[in-house]
C-alpha cells in the first residue's frame, strides 16, 4: 500500500541518531563525576559506611526492581486500555481517562507515595502502585495518539481485503503505531526510575536512602553519589529505550 510510509508522523533521522547519542554522553560525564568524587574526595568513615559496597548493591537492586516492575505494570493496564478506548463507543471514557490521570499526574510523585501510604502502609508494594499511577498517562496518551493517527485508508484498504478487526489491530494499527507507544513506554521507564529514589520514605528501599543518609549526615559526597547513580541508571534506561523505538518500528518508516 503506497500510503502506509505515511500512516504515522515518525522521527527524524537526525532525532533518532540524537536519542543514541546524548543518553550515553550525560551517563558517562556523571559516571566519570561519581568516579572523580569517589577517588579524590577525602572520605570520612561515614561516609565509606554510607557508600558500603553491600548496602548500594542492594539499593540498586532495589532502585531496578520499583522502576521495572512499576514499568511493567503500567504497560499491561495502560496499552490495554488505551486500544480499547480507541475502538467505536468509547469516546467520553477515553476523554475521562485522560484527564483523571492528568489531574494525578498533576500531584508531585512525593503527595502521591504518602496517599498511597496512608491506604497501604509501608513497603515495596506501595511504590510500586504509586510510580505505576504518576506514569500511567504517557503510556495511556502514546497509545491512543498513535493508534488513532494511523492513516484511515490503510485500514479502510484492509477491509476491503477481508481482515478483521483483530488482523487489522494486530497486524497495521499495532505496527503502525508501535514508535509512538513505545515513546509513552520510554517517558514512564524514565518516571519510574527516577522517583523510585523517593522510595525510602514509606519503606520501599532504594538509591535513595543513601541520598537520605547523606543529607541527615550532611555528608556531600554520599549525597552527590546517590544522586548520580539513580541519574545513570534513568539516562541508562532511557538509551535502551531509544533502542527499542529505533529498531522494533516497522522497516521503512
Amino acid at each position: 500500500m503506497s500510503t502506509t510510509n505515511s500512516a504515522v508522523k515518525t522521527r527524524s533521522p537526525l532525532s533518532e541518531r540524537l536519542d543514541l547519542i546524548i543518553s550515553p554522553i550525560f551517563a558517562a560525564a556523571l559516571a566519570i563525576l561519581g568516579f572523580a568524587v569517589w577517588t579524590y574526595s577525602d572520605l570520612d568513615k561515614i561516609t565509606i559506611a554510607i557508600l558500603s559496597p553491600d548496602k548500594v548493591q542492594r539499593q540498586i537492586g532495589e532502585t531496578l526492581i520499583l522502576g521495572l516492575t512499576s514499568s511493567i505494570l503500567v504497560v499491561l493496564i495502560a496499552v490495554p486500555v488505551g486500544i480499547l478506548v480507541t475502538r467505536k463507543g468509547y469516546p467520553r471514557l477515553k476523554n475521562l481517562l485522560v484527564s483523571t490521570l492528568g489531574l494525578g499526574q498533576a500531584l508531585p510523585a512525593y503527595g502521591l507515595i504518602v496517599i498511597f501510604f496512608s491506604f497501604m502502609g509501608s513497603g515495596i508494594v506501595t511504590v510500586i502502585l504509586a510510580l505505576a499511577t504518576f506514569s500511567l498517562l504517557p503510556v495511556l496518551r502514546n497509545t491512543i495518539v498513535g493508534l488513532e493517527q494511523v492513516d484511515k485508508s490503510v485500514i479502510d484498504a484492509a477491509r476491503g481485503m477481508g481482515l478483521t478487526a483483530r488482523q487489522i489491530l494486530l497486524k497495521i494499527e499495532l505496527p503502525l503505531s508501535v514508535e509512538v507507544i513505545l515513546g509513552g513506554i520510554r517517558t514512564a521507564i524514565v518516571i519510574n526510575v527516577g522517583f523510585s529514589a523517593l522510595a525510602f520514605l514509606v519503606g520501599g528501599g532504594g538509591l535513595g536512602e543513601t541520598i537520605n543518609s547523606g543529607l541527615k549526615l550532611d555528608r556531600g559526597p554520599a549525597i552527590l553519589i546517590g544522586a548520580v547513580m539513580v541519574a545513570i541508571m534513568a539516562l541508562l534506561f532511557d538509551f535502551l529505550s531509544a533502542l527499542a523505538q529505533k529498531y522494533l518500528k516497522p522497516r521503512g518508516l
